[in-house]
């Protein structure tokens, strides 16, 4: 059976979606549409890889990812640098974060060190264990287990606007945590 792409579709579909992610990743909305547009012509000229194995949406995000981590790598800055690919897997269609879930690219030149990645998972480790106790939770119920935000507030008693601004918080110590130990 083959697997088939609807390319026609993804601009209504998907770009709202993308540029939303690539945004969040760039903070900056000119450099998150070329992203975008960069992602929708590799998905035109690598859909003939395409196995199903995933849905069109997390593909799409799969390619996004890694035009997000080559763009930090032509600036050539830290957050580049640790957007090193690091194994992760997952039967859910959750949008992840460059830092807690980096699905490789399939059409990626790029050989993966193993080696690299390993060790930037125990620094990330070792971070996460350093937040307070109820930053390192939340931050690891969404991001890691993929939970649902309705499913954190209702188990932790929390608004999402607290659990938003616990995971910024986590987030952002953790970049500064992996300053200074990984870089």
């Amino acid at each position: 059976m083959a697997h088939e792409l609807h390319p026609e579709t993804w601009v209504d579909q998907y770009a709202d979606y993308l540029f939303n992610y690539a945004v969040a990743r760039v903070s900056d909305s000119e450099i998150a549409k070329d992203l975008v547009q960069e992602t929708f012509f590799a998905g035109l000229n690598s859909a003939k890889n395409y196995k199903g194995d995933a849905a069109e949406r997390t593909w799409l995000i799969a390619i996004l990812k890694r035009k997000v981590i080559d763009h930090y790598r032509k600036i050539n800055s830290k957050k580049g640098k640790a957007e090193v690919r690091i194994n992760y897997n997952s039967d859910t269609d959750s949008e992840g974060d460059w830092l807690e879930e980096q699905v490789a690219d399939p059409f990626s030149k790029d050989g993966d060190n193993t080696l690299e990645n390993e060790e930037l998972g125990l620094a990330i480790q070792e971070c996460i264990s350093k937040l307070p106790k109820k930053q390192s939770l939340v931050f690891n119920m969404k991001t890691i287990q993929g939970m649902s935000t309705e499913d954190i507030c209702n188990e932790l008693g929390i608004n999402p606007s607290n659990l938003w601004v616990m995971i910024h918080r986590a987030r952002t110590a953790l970049m500064g945590c992996l300053n200074q130990n990984w870089f």
